[in-house]
């Protein structure tokens, strides 16, 4: 993989991001069953529109984002001391080979690892915990996050202040992450494609 290191909400961030499919969004991509997502088109014409333009859809932040955002550096703090790891904080991955596509990672652990941060509502927080896997929501991410690094596992961390965390460490889903590939390059394709036409 390649890394643009830059700083995450950052303008020079949004503009390595700007037009790339990216994990966060690869849910819109495909689903958790391996089919093509319904949500694929329009994601499709909002990359186009941005490589065309310049200008990136994703700067809108709302009020759990931006509490997201503050509670994040907490919870890798607490991460670090309950795993006893170092993490590396870094700005976005582009996959090796042919057909652009990346992600954002929280953080990268060590040369094999990688970790994935949420801090939910405290409803939503109490359900994962209860719950205890990686939730449904967060598949395609984690999986995307492997599958752009190269990585062996990835720590999925869900923390709320007062509330013990939730942390499941996810290996690589081989068979889904063959349909994620195959599904992000004819996608990919099909972005230049469109580009193409709309840039006449």
């Amino acid at each position: 993989m390649r890394i643009i290191q830059v700083e995450q909400g950052s303008p020079e961030w949004h503009a390595a991001r700007c037009g790339v499919p990216s994990a966060s969004n690869f849910d819109m991509i495909v689903t958790t069953k391996g089919e093509p997502s319904k949500q694929a088109q329009k994601y499709l014409y909002r990359l186009a529109g941005e490589i065309v333009s310049g200008n990136s859809e994703e700067t809108y932040q709302n009020g759990a984002m931006q509490r997201g955002r503050e509670l994040e550096a907490e919870a890798r703090k607490l991460y670090e001391f309950m795993t006893g790891l170092t993490v590396a904080q870094v700005g976005f991955c582009i996959a090796d080979g042919d057909f652009a596509y990346g992600c954002s990672p929280d953080s990268l652990v060590g040369d094999d690892g990688g970790l994935e941060i949420k801090c939910p509502t405290m409803p939503v927080h109490v359900g994962y915990v209860l719950d205890n896997v990686l939730p449904t929501d967060y598949i395609q991410q984690v999986q995307g996050n492997l599958l752009v690094t190269g990585r062996k596992w990835w720590d999925f961390l869900s923390y709320y202040p007062g509330i013990k965390p939730l942390l499941i460490r996810v290996k690589p889903d081989k068979k889904f992450q063959a349909i994620l590939k195959a599904e992000l390059e004819r996608f990919c394709v099909e972005l230049k494609q469109i580009t193409e036409r709309i840039r006449q």
